[in-house]
C-alpha cells in the first residue's frame, strides 16, 4: 500500500499512517507498540500450540476462564482485549509522560516475551519426551 496523502514522505499507511491522517502527528512509541503487539501474538500462538499438543492448560486463571467458557475464540478475545487495553493506556500516558509509557510497553514486551520463552521450553520438553 502506498503512502497516504498528507502522510510523511516514505511512510506506509498502516496504523501510524492512519493515526497521522486523523490527528496530523505521528503515533508515539510506534516501534515499542508494534513489538508489544507482535510478542503478544506470539504468546497466543504458543498457547494455542500447547493446547493443541494436549495435556496443557492455560496457567492464567482469567484466560483459563475465557478458554473454558468461550473456547479458543474466547481466549483470543481475552488476550487481545488485554493487549488493546495496555496499548491504549500506554498511548494516552505517552502524551504526558513519554518515558513512563515506553517503560510500560517495554516491560510488557519483556514480560510477555518471558511467557513465550517458557511456553516454547514447555513445548520443547513435551515434544522430546
Amino acid at each position: 500500500m502506498s503512502s497516504g496523502a498528507g502522510a510523511p514522505q516514505g511512510r506506509k499507511l498502516g496504523v501510524g499512517g492512519l493515526w497521522y491522517l486523523v490527528f496530523r502527528k505521528p503515533l508515539p512509541l510506534e516501534h515499542e507498540t508494534s513489538l508489544f503487539i507482535f510478542v503478544s501474538a506470539l504468546d497466543l500462538f504458543a498457547t494455542y500450540a500447547l493446547l493443541r499438543s494436549g495435556g496443557f492448560c492455560e496457567s492464567n486463571a482469567v484466560a483459563a476462564f475465557a478458554l473454558a467458557h468461550g473456547g479458543v475464540r474466547g481466549l483470543i478475545a481475552f488476550k487481545f482485549t488485554l493487549v488493546a487495553l495496555v496499548t491504549v493506556i500506554a498511548q494516552v500516558i505517552a502524551h504526558r509522560k513519554l518515558e513512563t509509557a515506553r517503560w510500560i510497553l517495554n516491560g510488557g514486551t519483556l514480560l510477555v516475551g518471558a511467557v513465550v520463552g517458557y511456553s516454547l521450553a514447555m513445548f520443547g520438553a513435551y515434544a522430546f519426551t
